[in-house]
């Protein structure tokens, strides 16, 4: 079967995390250059969470993901400390280069798939199921656009640039 498609699945990682050459505006980390240091803590009105907050659900879904779907599933929300994680208040560099590593740690276990059959082999989600690999890389996929949807909403909200670029007159 060869290894097209896990080819495939760390090419849509990596648009999703880094973007891909000129078209990166959906990416996550496009989405978190144009956020300013007083940003990441804003919380729109009548809103519940921040920047900050989302990128940490992402970090740590990263993280705890990739402990139950290739490692000792040792990371669990329920157990304090077993979770890599960041504060509020930390430079967004380091926050940025967190972000960064529990992007690579999961796909660095992606690449060492061996062969495209092994996207069809069942493993553990963090809820406790089994599901295909293949869907449990496409959920990471998935979450990093849909939440960096979320972060440009809430930056454009706190910049006041919440409209399309015609509006704007660009």
């Amino acid at each position: 079967m060869g290894d097209t498609a896990v080819q495939q699945m760390l090419y849509l990682l990596h648009a999703a995390f880094e973007g891909q050459s000129a078209h990166t505006e959906h990416a996550l980390l496009s989405n978190l250059k144009s956020v300013k240091d007083d940003e990441w803590l804003w919380v729109p009105a009548k809103g519940g969470r921040s920047i900050f907050d989302i990128v940490r659900h992402i970090g740590e879904c990263k993280y705890i993901y990739d402990s139950h779907a290739f490692g000792d599933c040792s990371m669990r929300w329920d157990l304090p400390g077993s979770i890599p994680t960041i504060e509020p208040g930390q430079a967004p560099a380091q926050i940025i280069e967190w972000l960064k590593a529990g992007q690579r740690t999961f796909t660095e276990h992606v690449q060492t798939l061996a062969s495209d059959d092994e996207l069809l082999a069942p493993r553990k989600a963090n809820w406790g199921e089994e599901y295909e690999t293949r869907f449990l890389i496409n959920t990471i996929i998935q979450h990093d656009l849909y939440h960096a949807g979320e972060i440009n909403h809430i930056r454009s909200l706190r910049q006041e640039t919440d409209k399309w670029a015609w509006q704007l007159g660009q």
